[in-house]
């Protein structure tokens, strides 16, 4: 079954999101701001870098986490909520940045009202959420995304990221290339893999880790189904008991170190009949047995920010087969409150 697009008002925020993605990644990264020589400077006063977010924004924290670590920065990605209850315990100087596209969230309103502010930073799409009012923070080009399910505002956050890096000394033309020149990339034969499966698992390594757990997040969210994401060790771990016909494998890498890492991990999904996917950003061949969806080579950030907008509209285009009001949340609310 396929729904009537015109007539879901969360699908069609999602989409009007989606259209300017791009466009606003790319002013974001050019129009940072003063902002990212006050975190360079405080980064290298502490030596450490640490990176905190809900949903969404942690996927965002988590490829980051791992390109800068790869650029030989010690930075580190915890879930804000985590963060609170299980607080880090040394009181050496650290060098924090929330990230919250709203800068509404319970779980950062928390980390705020705490006594020491002291080099802490906010990554946001509102410049009129308490993040940004509260402390120096990158604001992302267009305004707030209005649409339930994170696009644009990962699109976004990611590139504000790649600005820092920019910062700290490492180019991100590669990033200025993707924004400048990506072209859409058919998903319809993933499509046709995954359209029956009952689950789905995503696998990355490295920088694209983050954009697997956006992937199955994106898939909960949207669609309404199992997903969940794994780093392609812990997948090998256990998990991979789970293969069987009828799950879904979304692999996604890039062109660097762990490239070679995935082909025996595809041909186990192909034995075990599970139906493997290849969002594939590495330059190589095509591993055999699985479905293919071929980007220019790219690493970091740029392998990122390639891949993320394809795998966004696949998405919503399994979620639009099982549920009528896709991007319309049942439970859930733009900000979210928890206790």
């Amino acid at each position: 079954m396929t729904f009537d697009d015109a007539a879901n008002i969360g699908l069609s925020r999602i989409y009007a999101e989606m259209r300017r993605q791009t466009d606003d990644a790319r002013q974001s990264l050019e129009n940072a701001g003063d902002v990212t020589a006050e975190i360079v400077a405080s980064v290298r006063r502490t030596g450490r870098l640490r990176l905190l977010g809900m949903g969404g924004s942690h996927c965002v924290n988590r490829t980051a986490e791992a390109v800068l670590r790869g650029y030989g920065h010690d930075a580190v990605a915890v879930v804000a909520s985590e963060a609170l209850y299980a607080p880090f315990p040394d009181k050496a100087p650290v060098t924090r940045l929330l990230t919250s596209q709203s800068g509404e969230s319970v779980e950062i309103a928390r980390i705020l009202d705490g006594d020491d502010l002291d080099d802490t930073f906010g990554l946001t799409l509102d410049a009129n959420g308490r993040l940004a009012r509260t402390v120096p923070s990158l604001i992302g080009h267009g305004g707030a995304e209005i649409a339930f399910a994170a696009t644009r505002s990962l699109t976004i956050s990611l590139a504000l990221m790649a600005a820092v890096a920019e910062a700290l000394g490492h180019s991100q033309d590669g990033v200025r290339t993707v924004l400048e020149t990506s072209s859409a990339v058919s998903t319809e034969a993933a499509m046709a893999t995954l359209k029956d499966c009952d689950g789905v698992i995503f696998c990355a390594r490295g920088a694209l880790i983050g954009i697997a757990e956006a992937g199955a997040l994106g898939l909960l969210e949207l669609a309404r189904m199992p997903a969940f994401a794994l780093e392609g060790g812990q997948f090998r771990h256990g998990p991979i008991e789970a293969l069987r016909p009828g799950m879904g494998v979304v692999f996604l890498r890039a062109d660097d170190e762990t490239t070679e890492l995935f082909s025996g991990l595809a041909g186990i999904c192909a034995e075990a009949g599970a139906a493997p996917v290849m969002f594939d950003a590495s330059g190589r061949k095509p591993l055999d047995g699985c479905v293919t969806l071929q980007f220019p080579a790219a690493a970091g950030f740029a392998a990122a920010l390639a891949t993320l907008p394809c795998l966004q509209a696949l998405l919503i285009a399994i979620a639009k087969t099982r549920v009528e009001n896709v991007g319309e949340p049942i439970r859930s609310q733009k900000v979210t409150r928890s206790e």
